[in-house]
């Protein structure tokens, strides 16, 4: 996989597969993050699909099974747009390998994560004409792709809770920004699950299926779990770790700029709450925890949805640190420090932002 249609100032991770992560200070330019800056992760090659042939399978415990063509499934239900942040759950994954080494894992830092507006279908609304069981419990998804790094080269899955799935913010989606979705981005359909991590939004998505647990798929079974400090290599055994779902809080710097009044200068960056949660406030730091400083807030809170924000900062001559922490709608606020949720796969970092920082004395 090339990187056609993307910008070469991504960091490329991988080529096959494609993983890129956009460079924070691309990120704070826009509420919308624009397809070509938009991080890319992938399991294995992706997928050649033909469009007129292409079936969505609706199964499981369902009393009207389906199979839809993508005419069907825009000529059948209602297309909506809805704007929404997808982020890994290793991003800011490099902070935590500063600590202690994490292998085998890609060394996400803070651009892993991004905006779109995706057009498509609610899953809602596709659920329903399936007509899903009364004892159903979850829906799970599987894609087109297969990776190398799973038992026998199974497809990607995962799954949600049906409750999720019928909330009506989940789409099954065609477009990004506008346009049809990219290859690396999941063309023709993907799913996008607001305020969970980028893993349970399926790309090049082949099945809907309705079950009375959670996704068996090894990448949700195994691979996405959330293992204790305190093993060095993380086991197999699903009952060992947890299963990752929603978004932690969490928050970024992503430039530092001169232009503030007197000598102060601009920081920008973003703040994200998983869930049904939303960012409600954002404070900065430019003595590393000392003393804080409210930042403004763009946008609306609104779940499922990044907000980016704004400070004026006065940095004093020399080293320092610039520190950045998020609170919710629920009250909660981020941990201090990378130690208390190192773990040995790097997933789901939530702890202040910390970005050393130098000034020259005036």
């Amino acid at each position: 996989m090339t990187l056609a249609g993307k910008h070469p100032e991504l960091v490329v991770w991988s080529s096959e597969p494609l993983n890129v992560e956009t460079p924070l200070e691309m990120l704070a330019r826009s509420h919308v993050t624009a397809t070509e800056l938009f991080y890319v992760r992938n399991h294995g090659p992706v997928p050649a699909v033909d469009p007129a042939a292409y079936r969505l399978v609706v199964d499981g415990m369902v009393g009207t099974p389906l199979a839809l063509s993508l005419e069907e499934l825009r000529g059948r239900f209602e297309t909506t747009t809805v704007e929404a942040t997808l982020g890994c759950a290793g991003n800011r994954r490099a902070e935590l390998a500063t600590l202690r080494p994490i292998e085998g894992e890609i060394p996400w830092g803070a651009g892993a994560i991004g905006t779109a507006r995706w057009t498509g279908v609610r899953l809602r609304d596709v659920l329903r004409a399936a007509e899903v069981a009364p004892d159903a419990g979850h829906v799970a998804f599987t894609g087109l792709d297969a990776s190398a790094a799973a038992e026998g080269a199974v497809p990607f899955g995962g799954s949600i809770p049906l409750p999720k799935a019928l909330g009506g913010d989940v789409l099954l989606a065609w477009a990004m920004n506008g346009e049809p979705l990219p290859a690396a981005h999941g063309f023709p359909l993907r799913v996008v699950v607001p305020g969970y991590i980028g893993a349970r939004s399926v790309k090049w998505l082949a099945a809907v299926t309705v079950q009375a647990d959670a996704s068996s798929n090894y990448f949700q079974a195994r691979a996405y779990r959330l293992f204790p400090p305190h093993r060095a290599v993380p086991s197999d055994r699903a009952a060992d770790g947890l299963e990752l779902g929603e978004l932690v809080l969490s928050s970024a710097l992503c430039r530092l700029t001169e232009g503030g009044s007197g000598a102060r200068v601009v920081a920008e960056g973003y703040a994200v709450a998983g869930g049904e949660r939303t960012v409600e406030r954002v404070e900065i730091s430019p003595d590393g925890g000392a003393t804080w400083t409210a930042a403004s807030l763009a946008e609306r809170p609104r779940p499922g949805v990044w907000r980016l924000w704004r400070a004026e900062l006065e940095l004093g001559p020399g080293a320092g640190e610039v520190a950045v922490r998020a609170w919710d709608s629920a009250g909660e606020t981020q941990p201090t420090d990378d130690a208390g949720v190192w773990n040995p796969k790097g997933y789901m970092n939530d702890a202040w932002h910390r970005v050393p920082v130098a000034r020259q004395t005036v």
